[in-house]
């Protein structure tokens, strides 16, 4: 069997669709339907289980929000509302041309952590999982499953592309040359890293998903952060374009 070339992995949330965008949507329907001190209570256990779990699990959280609320009718429109929340509407914008072009130049995999129900629907619904044609890998921890990950699809060489820089920096300690990490500034993690030290520093970094549409495979293939000074090899859009929304 021939082993790829490239295998480029995704992570989803902030990376490939705004999941702040959701959480604050979330926030305003709690609001809406159970009032202030609901809505903290529910984020007060979503953060606990977070603490325990290491992923965001929403599902769970709500499950545990129930006690105490068992005879609210809002608690099953509220299932309604994370199952059916409408992911494709906070899919960054190009997000789908960088899979589309990412695949011109190797295998593209969503590597994703989360729970085994609401992750993988959020990303079936929000169109991701058919943009990777089904090669969609989630775990509890995936910086612990890159021996599992390998197995499941072998190559020559990795690019990892994430929002988190801590995470990026864990798994180029465990590939090294064999892994180019490229850090997404979106979301709260890309702006809470700002002032953090990051060893070692991401090999490419861009600041909007839709800029890897202008990378070509030079670009993301065999660039490790033993570079001069380790400096990041940083290819973003002008200064003079747009922010996103």
């Amino acid at each position: 069997m021939t082993v790829p070339r490239v295998v480029f992995l995704l992570d989803v949330d902030n990376t490939l669709l705004d999941n702040d965008r959701f959480a604050a949507d979330l926030t305003a329907r709690l609001d809406h339907d159970f009032g202030r001190t609901e809505r903290e209570r529910y984020w007060s256990i979503y953060a606990e289980l977070r603490d325990q779990l290491g992923y965001a699990d929403y599902l769970g959280a709500l499950q545990r929000f129930r006690a105490g609320s068992d005879d609210e009718p809002a608690l099953l429109r509220m299932s309604a509302f994370l199952l059916d929340y409408p992911f494709m509407e906070r899919l960054y914008p190009r997000a789908l041309d960088a899979i589309r072009h990412l695949r011109t130049m190797g295998t593209a995999v969503i590597l994703s952590d989360g729970d085994i129900v609401f992750q993988p629907r959020k990303i079936q619904r929000s169109g991701l999982w058919d943009a990777v044609a089904g090669r969609v890998l989630v775990y509890l921890h995936k910086e612990r499953m890159l021996d599992v990950m390998e197995r499941h699809f072998a190559a020559r060489h990795y690019v990892m592309i994430d929002d988190k820089p801590q995470l990026l920096a864990a798994m180029k300690r465990a590939l090294r040359d064999r892994l180019t990490t490229v850090f997404v500034r979106q979301g709260h993690y890309a702006a809470a890293s700002a002032r953090i030290t990051i060893d070692p520093a991401p090999d490419v970094i861009v600041k909007h998903i839709g800029d890897l549409c202008d990378l070509a495979l030079r670009d993301l293939h065999g660039v490790t952060a033993s570079r001069a000074a380790g400096a990041a090899h940083e290819r973003t859009v002008q200064e003079s374009s747009p922010e996103q929304p």
